[in-house]
């Protein structure tokens, strides 16, 4: 055996799944503030809070939560999305997403499904928002679509949430691609 080969380091598997317990809660902070902003969006345009919503624009209140920023887009994609602003379907389907992706990274399950789906649409809002106005190219849109799919790789649902008791059920044992 060569001496280099004596003094090298196992590289960790692709499969290994330890991660140390500073890292496991990092994670899961993270999952729950991105929820947080999921459900924030969901609950202040329903229920028109007054914060980016006005209560008389409350989905409730018959506004559509769409239109406001969609019809306002310029830019590279502006013609595209603002031909979806204030369509019922894309209302419910946004919604949905909002409440959806939210609840399932708050209990921390199913989050490969809301990784997908919220990096989608975290994607799509990027994609409305450019050009962007103090980066060309990053903003919070890309940095958390990013961090959906790399909280799902690292299981942060099983930390300070219900992920692993999500897993054990005969559902997801079944379909693991519900994890």
């Amino acid at each position: 055996m060569s001496t280099a080969a004596a003094h090298e380091v196992p590289s960790p598997t692709v499969h290994e799944h330890q991660i140390s317990p500073v890292a496991a809660y990092t994670f899961a902070i993270v999952r729950i503030l991105i929820a947080v902003e999921f459900l924030w969006a969901f609950l202040d345009k329903t229920f028109g809070l007054g914060v980016a919503t006005p209560a008389e624009r409350a989905w409730i209140e018959g506004g559509s939560p769409t239109t406001g920023y969609l019809s306002n887009v310029e830019g590279t994609f502006g013609d595209f999305f603002g031909t979806m602003a204030g369509s019922a379907v894309i209302d419910w389907l946004f919604m949905l997403g909002l409440l959806g992706i939210g609840l399932a990274l708050l209990l921390g399950i199913g989050m490969r499904i809301a990784a997908v789906s919220g990096a989608v649409l975290l994607l799509l809002m990027w994609l409305a928002s450019l050009p962007l106005a103090n980066n060309p190219f990053v903003d919070y849109h890309l940095v958390d679509a990013v961090l959906l799919i790399g909280l799902a790789a690292v299981a942060a649902g099983d930390t300070l949430g219900l992920g692993k008791q999500w897993a054990a059920t005969d559902l997801v044992q079944r379909f693991p691609w519900l994890r």
